[in-house]
């Protein structure tokens, strides 16, 4: 009778959003969003959630309205009282896994397992309905609650700009002194029944709840059963989502500037904890919650009557979980306005010709010869961890960028001093002799005293590591050099090796043990894509049976990692954390489409880069001249709670945007463009200034290469990749260049150069001439093509900004080749251009 009463009050007021009074209840509500309350014998609850679903008002839950208030006289203890193990047994963490020791401590402290503290639930005594200043100027409900620790005052009111949301601004007064932590109100419980996907984005992700704790907090597998509280610095959005199977989605949104500041004003704070995020409230039903201030960190330590108060959202909108995250990130979080503030000091292709001349002195390259069984072979020093190195590990990265650039470049000495000695490193880190791991990879690393491959963290031969370093690795080779038989050969014998490998399901092992080839890591499943190295037998060997088996391992890998949001990296001092594959797997699917038009592998592929959405930093809002160091628009190396990330923030190598701009072109969702042009664009405070080379990790801001020399040619690479999407998406598709195959580890970026593309239906080869083409303007992108004839040169500039640019484009044709003299037609040396917002200009001149 209540319900019916208030809703009539509000029939003929509630498209302009009003808060409505009688009968002991009140009600908030708008076209949108309705939320009733009532005052009853524990105080005032809510009594109905509803939000809109193809015009028809839906139940988004079980109603409630309980607060959640606690307390700690002391600093709550940050030694964990509870010890886990596997599923498989084994304790967690190993102590091998030296990184990740630390960090599950601190994630499985009272504080972050929400037990800390003594906990009042309440539902508040009093209720008014105010106007003014407190209410930001909006009508507003405004509840009291008086306790013996502490006054709460907590006001509700309607959001003019989105219908959907509900801001919420929470006082907290000490009644005594101590550590205080306040939760945003339960709004409602979401029934398992109910539950279609849940994420707290950056940790997980999954449609289920996930009995296996280490799976779900560790891994991000699934939903946890209990109320852990995440803290922000992994946390790619500030947004903890759920959607139902009645179409809604609910969120809890901080305000900007409620969560850390990760480089507050001259200095690291990244790791500072100043708001708590979970799926669940304290009582384990799952609720989107936020806590503030953190129970036991510095902003909780409060004297009597010393007050703190935050302001949050909550979202109910129609949609499923990513348009939730759209919201978050371009309405709260004013992605787009970041993205606006970004400019270049230095242009990418600046930065290509700085890192090819970093690379051609094997001084600072760090590149070395070695001989080992007969051959000189040749890599980088790789300085990082590889269990018994003595800092005498090599390594090269990505031998589809190396390749490519001596296609395009025509630079004799790198084509006759590095890719020789690279191809035999190659042949050498092979096993060819018969036995278990017969055409496998043997080890990523080379330990020049010992004599010896060996792989990152310890004695084993991973299924992905075959596709990644043989089958990777010698595919992009042979894209280029399609003649060379002993490569051609010693790809078939990785492929026979992956078949053999693969289980009657389509997955395969995580690992293997070197000396009883026992599979190891038997808690994890290979959530990766390994079937891709099959994909590359196809593409290279053209044998029916590898595109088979690689559709076999893709289908396992959709229902199994893609459908359930479950993935494994391919980090092992990680101990295999989430990482990059992700995204890996969405441009291994896709190219997979490519090559047999399933549209079921198109569609896995849009939904797991959605997912790798969620790797992407989106806070805090870049303010002023912070937008040059702003982690927003930068992906984790790996997140959750054992990742990199957690320490040494997003990283510098942008891998994925490439991906994201075809993915923009494929579906037509803005948020992929924004995501890589942010990645990619304004980036120079992280880039060594000598070198071109930007650092690996964030924290490490201006360094440089560091002890990861090789990682010039992932950078090279990946935007590589991202300019020639730019163009292709620019164009419509009238520019367009063939694509090889991802690169190993780090991300879906691919080369090309190894076969002509195409400017408007002529045929040309990409070029790269240092001196050859100069722009006076940072903010715009020059790609040069030849004609297969080399008849005509064609210039195609990129605007990086969504402003109009104009530069002036000035042509040195005496550097297009070394054994050729050319000349322009017309003697058209210098032109200006001028770009719309995201524009391409595509000069074509006539050379003979």
């Amino acid at each position: 009778m209540v319900k019916m009463q208030v809703y009539f009050l509000l029939f003929f007021s509630i498209c302009a959003g009003k808060i409505v009074e009688g009968n002991d209840s009140l009600l908030l509500a708008n076209d949108a969003v309705r939320i009733v309350w009532k005052h009853g014998p524990k105080g005032w609850h809510i009594t109905t959630v509803e939000g809109k679903v193809r015009g028809q008002w839906v139940d988004a839950g079980v109603p409630s309205g309980e607060y959640t208030l606690l307390y700690s006289k002391d600093k709550p203890s940050e030694t964990p009282e509870e010890t886990f193990h596997t599923s498989a047994g084994a304790p967690w963490p190993d102590t091998v896994y030296k990184y990740q020791i630390n960090l599950w401590k601190q994630a499985t402290s009272p504080v972050a397992m929400n037990t800390a503290g003594e906990v009042m639930f309440f539902y508040p005594d009093k209720a008014e309905v105010v106007t003014g200043a407190p209410a930001g100027g909006r009508r507003a409900v405004r509840f009291i609650q008086e306790t013996a620790w502490a006054t709460v005052i907590v006001e509700w009111s309607l959001d003019p700009a989105y219908a959907t949301d509900v801001r919420v601004r929470q006082t907290l007064i000490p009644r005594v002194a101590g550590y205080f932590s306040l939760a945003s109100p339960s709004l409602l419980e979401i029934d398992v029944k109910d539950l279609a996907w849940a994420t707290v984005p950056g940790y997980f992700q999954g449609s289920r709840l996930q009995p296996d704790f280490v799976s779900a907090y560790a891994y991000g597998q699934g939903i946890p059963e209990r109320p852990v509280i995440y803290r922000e610095r992994c946390a790619s959005t500030l947004s903890p989502i759920i959607s139902t199977t009645q179409g809604l989605s609910l969120s809890v949104i901080p305000d900007p500037g409620v969560g850390r500041d990760p480089w507050a004003k001259d200095h690291y704070t990244h790791q500072d904890w100043q708001v708590g995020i979970s799926h669940m409230n304290r009582r384990t039903q799952l609720c989107p919650t936020m806590w503030y201030p953190v129970l036991g960190e510095p902003l909780s330590a409060l004297s009597k009557g010393q007050t703190v108060r935050c302001s949050f959202r909550f979202c109910i909108r129609e949609g499923d979980w990513y348009a939730s995250l759209h919201h978050s990130i371009n309405d709260i979080y004013h992605f787009k306005e970041g993205l606006a503030l970004r400019h270049n000091r230095k242009s990418l292709t600046n930065r290509v010709f700085r890192m090819l001349n970093y690379l051609a002195d094997t001084r600072t390259a760090l590149w070395n010869v070695e001989e080992y069984k007969g051959l000189k072979i040749g890599a980088q020093s790789y300085l990082g961890g590889v269990v018994g190195s003595q800092r005498d590990a090599m390594k090269n990265s990505d031998y589809g960028s190396m390749w490519m650039i001596g296609a395009i470049t025509g630079l004799d000495w790198f084509r006759d001093s590095i890719l020789p000695f690279a191809r035999n490193f190659k042949l050498v880190q092979q096993q060819t002799d018969t036995g278990f791991f017969r055409g496998a990879a043997i080890g990523q690393y080379y330990l020049a005293k010992r004599k010896k491959f060996v792989e990152e963290w310890g004695e084993f031969v991973e299924p992905v590591s075959l596709t990644y370093y043989t089958m990777l690795d010698l595919g992009n080779v042979l894209l280029f050099e399609p003649g060379d038989t002993v490569l051609q050969q010693r790809l078939r014998l990785g492929a026979e090796l992956l078949l053999r490998w693969q289980r009657p399901d389509g997955s395969w092992d995580v690992a293997y043990d070197r000396h009883s080839h026992q599979p190891l890591f038997t808690d994890l499943r290979d959530l990766r894509p390994t079937f891709y190295g099959l994909l590359v037998a196809y593409r290279v060997l053209k044998d029916k049976k590898y595109l088979d088996a690689a559709e076999k391992g893709a289908r396992w890998l959709i229902a199994n990692s893609v459908d359930q949001g479950h993935f494994i990296g391919v980090c092992g001092d990680a101990r295999y954390a989430s990482d990059f594959a992700t995204g890996q797997t969405a441009q291994c699917l896709l190219d997979l489409y490519d090559i047999t038009g399933v549209e079921e592998y198109k569609d896995a592929a849009v939904r797991a880069a959605r997912i790798y959405t969620v790797s992407i930093y989106t806070h805090p809002v870049p303010v002023g001249k912070n937008w040059e160091i702003a982690q927003a628009g930068l992906s984790f190396e790996h997140g959750g709670i054992i990742g990199s990330a957690n320490g040494a923030g997003p990283i510098l190598l942008c891998s994925h945007a490439g991906l994201f701009i075809r993915m923009f072109r494929l579906t037509g969702d803005s948020l992929f463009a924004d995501m890589a042009r942010a990645a990619a664009i304004g980036r120079d405070a992280f880039v060594d200034s000598a070198t071109g080379v930007a650092s690996y990790y964030w924290n490490a801001m201006n360094k440089g290469a560091g002890p990861y020399p090789h990682h010039a040619w992932w950078q090279i690479g990946w935007i590589t990749d991202y300019l020639l999407a730019e163009a292709e998406l620019r164009s419509g598709g009238a520019i367009a260049f063939p694509r090889g195959f991802v690169t190993p580890k780090v991300g879906p970026h691919e080369s090309c150069g190894f076969a002509p593309g195409v400017i408007s239906g002529a045929a040309v080869n990409l070029i790269v001439r240092p001196g050859l083409v100069s722009v006076d303007n940072p903010d715009v992108e020059i790609v040069t093509a030849l004609a297969t004839d080399s008849r005509r040169l064609y210039i195609i500039a990129l605007n990086d900004r969504n402003i109009a640019m104009e530069a002036q484009v000035r042509l040195d044709i005496t550097k297009l080749s070394t054994d050729k003299h050319f000349k322009v037609a017309g003697h058209q040396t210098s032109r200006p251009v001028k770009l719309s917002p995201y524009g391409i200009v595509v000069q074509a001149i006539d050379v003979e």
